[in-house]
């Protein structure tokens, strides 16, 4: 009886996991256009961040009138909150994905990122409450990136990887300048209008055309295995950071480097408009000049520096541009020198592909996922530190602009404009300064990385944590799916 009893049931359990392969795979819902595909992830990726880009000047505008007092404060809180909110969820979307696909998370990512864009004219407050809570779930690239990840071989994830992040530059490429064009022509709101359609279609493409990429490597104890704290805990892989000096090194690196360049995105083109007399268009224009070179750079430029003067030298040369950027926005007080600067800021943008290039080399081929994940906790945290860091020294330095008239506005009786104030100022950029500091510490920290190692970071109770927590069928480790992950807020 026992021993029927437990035949019996090993069968009708063996039956309902079948029954739930072939639900996910052929079943009840559409499961896309043709086969899982790299492109399905850049049309994602696109659609998304194109919609945002359309409201580059419509947000700068509503920011300061949202908040004319301490704005630069307040947006470095709002992108501080959202980036921790993100840093903090980013594992456990990521291991739970693991289990129940990336479709779901896509739509699930993109649908909550998405969802403030129609606020902006409704209600501003809670347009910047919402954007704030939105981090969340503001990991589409990290979702993105495991989809990669389901669908491609070890050798070709590195070009699909520069695919997708090429793809998020060039959508910002013409979208600030259409968003500054209809909002000049028409009003802000047929900009929020058209960008709330373009996320729409985003989400649409989700459910119609995206398919389920998981399912190939589905393995039956995925279903109803129970998600671990320890898979889940955001700090899981910086706590392995010391483990190997080398590892170290590059943490401590890509952590004083990444620091000022979160500040600065979230900062950056607000003081373009309101402090350097940037007018919308130019704004626009400015972010379309350093996406093309942007692109060129960790494209063209990249592949012959990498070829020419090896990993480590590649990683040195992007820092000294980024130092070299930072001082001359910091000290700038002309806009052709934030024009000469933003060309300077693209061939920096090298700096974080030589990184993982250097650490998926030397890395063992079992520990690629664990290492990745480290730099991917690291950029995390400081895309939550980096703007609320920025938006404190801006204030404690009282760059202000609640006491200024707006650029495009008529100087008012008391004859002091925002960039006239800005010439006389020896710092006009105090934070840009201070993250110029910390990329030089950057650069010396990095001179000690060797170009060849190999990185022992998985230690014996590692392997045993991995062990425990992943299923026997499993062609890989829990952390090898999310290895490198972008963060969203990078716009």
């Amino acid at each position: 009886m026992t021993q029927g009893g437990k035949k019996k049931k090993r069968a009708v359990n063996r039956s309902i996991m079948l029954a739930k392969k072939i639900i996910i795979k052929d079943g009840g819902t559409p499961q896309g256009i043709g086969s899982p595909s790299v492109y399905h992830a850049v049309i994602v990726i696109f659609l998304e961040f194109f919609a945002w880009g359309l409201l580059t000047a419509p947000t700068l505008v509503v920011l300061h009138e949202t908040f004319p007092k301490h704005t630069f404060l307040m947006n470095g809180l709002i992108q501080g909150v959202k980036g921790l909110l993100s840093f903090l969820s980013a594992p456990l979307i990521g291991a739970l994905s693991d289990v129940w696909g990336r479709k779901s998370f896509l739509l699930l990512t993109v649908f909550f990122t998405c969802a403030p864009i129609p606020l902006m004219k409704i209600s501003p407050w809670w347009y910047f409450a919402v954007i704030s809570v939105s981090g969340v779930f503001a990991v589409t690239f990290s979702v993105v990136f495991a989809y990669v990840a389901d669908i491609t071989q070890e050798h070709e994830r590195s070009m699909a990887y520069g695919l997708v992040s090429a793809t998020f530059a060039a959508s910002l490429v013409t979208s600030p300048a259409i968003g500054a064009y209809l909002g000049r022509v028409y009003g802000d709101s047929l900009v929020v209008v058209l960008a709330t359609a373009i996320a729409l279609l985003d989400i649409c493409f989700i459910l119609v055309a995206v398919p389920e990429s998981l399912p190939e490597k589905m393995r039956p104890a995925s279903w109803g295995a129970p998600i671990s704290w320890e898979q889940a805990d955001p700090f899981a892989s910086l706590k392995k950071v010391g483990q190997d000096s080398i590892v170290l090194l590059i943490c401590i690196t890509v952590f004083l480097s990444y620091l000022p360049e979160a500040g600065q995105y979230s900062s950056f083109f607000l003081y373009l408009r309101q402090i350097m007399g940037f007018s919308s268009e130019s704004v626009a224009a400015f972010i379309a000049v350093l996406g093309i070179l942007s692109i060129i750079a960790q494209t063209i430029v990249l592949s012959l520096l990498m070829r020419s003067i090896g990993n480590k030298n590649t990683i040195l040369l992007g820092l000294g541009f980024q130092i070299l950027q930072l001082a001359w926005y910091g000290f700038g007080s002309e806009p052709w020198m934030m024009w000469a600067a933003g060309a300077v800021a693209a061939m920096s943008s090298i700096t974080f592909p030589a990184v993982s290039a250097l650490v998926s080399r030397t890395a063992d081929a079992d520990q690629q996922g664990v290492v990745q994940g480290m730099i991917t906790g690291i950029r995390g945290l400081c895309n939550g530190l980096g703007p609320a860091l920025y938006g404190f020294i801006f204030y404690i330095f009282h760059v202000e602009l609640n006491e200024l008239p707006m650029p495009e506005s008529p100087s008012g009786g008391s004859g002091v404009t925002q960039h006239h104030l800005q010439q006389n100022s020896i710092i006009p950029g105090p934070p840009f300064l201070f993250g110029a500091c910390s990329v030089l510490l950057a650069l010396l920290v990095a001179l000690f990385i060797p170009e060849h190692t190999n990185l022992t970071v998985r230690s014996s109770n590692w392997k045993k944590h991995c062990g425990s927590h992943s299923h026997p069928h499993s062609p890989q480790a829990p952390g090898e799916a999310k290895e490198p992950l972008l963060q969203d807020t990078n716009v």
